[in-house]
């Protein structure tokens, strides 16, 4: 059988995450269910990333066998006629190896995280950024930033059913940039590592925010990481701040 990965974007909204659930809406069934009108047999489909309710993408991975050679483009084309009405578009689909594996293949992830800072309520951005109404300290949070690059135990900033075998993690870039918008002022956090543990960027961004308000010193953010303990994390940043913006694999290998 042909395998095909698909890169997917989503508005994580209306889903109860990635991952497929028994009585809950979730992309995974999305895709799966416009998958199933083009080839019944089509098995569970495969993603590089588990993201959580509320959570968007758009750059999402998967891979599926389907029973044919399909062109990529008409796969899209056909998928994306099936996914309708859903907040879900496949973008482009490509023919890959019979052993490709998007999660297991991918060499790097990235993730967006949107504050927008304004007192004005979002009206286009509403449900894609956690908007705050303080200013926040850009410097500051790049000097707490600066303590999580790096390999270390990530315990502190991983959710309690994590299911990852280790918490031990190497963040590869975090960037902080902030621009002046119309009436605020909106700051981008991005990061990028191999892998990533649930929950672990709204986590970071959480604390982050915390160093950004004046209400942890930067130096705070090294001692909740060396005391690989939840309790000592900052409050979680909501979901519909964070997007799934690409991922990569070796060349040749991925879509």
């Amino acid at each position: 059988m042909p395998r095909f990965a698909l890169v997917i974007e989503y508005h994580g909204g209306p889903f109860a995450g990635w991952q497929r659930q028994r009585d809950r809406p979730t992309v995974q069934a999305a895709v799966e269910a416009a998958l199933g009108r083009l080839d019944p047999a089509v098995p569970s489909i495969v993603a590089a990333g588990r993201t959580d309710a509320g959570v968007h993408a758009t750059g999402q991975v998967t891979h599926c066998d389907l029973a044919r050679p399909w062109d990529p483009f008409r796969l899209a084309e056909a998928v994306n006629h099936h996914l309708r009405p859903a907040p879900v578009a496949v973008l482009r689909a490509a023919m890959v190896a019979g052993d490709f594996s998007a999660r297991f293949d991918a060499v790097a992830r990235h993730y967006r995280y949107r504050i927008v800072e304004r007192r004005a309520p979002l009206a286009l951005d509403r449900g894609l950024a956690w908007q705050l109404r303080r200013e926040l300290d850009i410097e500051a949070m790049r000097a707490g930033a600066a303590h999580l690059l790096g390999r270390h135990d990530f315990t502190t900033f991983r959710a309690s059913l994590c299911q990852a075998k280790s918490p031990v993690k190497t963040l590869d870039a975090i960037t902080i940039e902030a621009r002046e918008t119309p009436g605020g002022r909106e700051v981008t956090l991005r990061f990028r590592a191999r892998s990533f543990l649930h929950s672990q960027v709204r986590s970071m961004v959480g604390t982050l925010v915390q160093v950004g308000l004046g209400a942890w010193p930067p130096e705070r953010v090294a001692r909740a990481l060396a005391a690989r303990d939840r309790a000592a994390c900052g409050p979680v940043a909501p979901p519909e701040g964070l997007c799934l913006t690409g991922v990569d694999y070796p060349p040749g290998r991925g879509p």
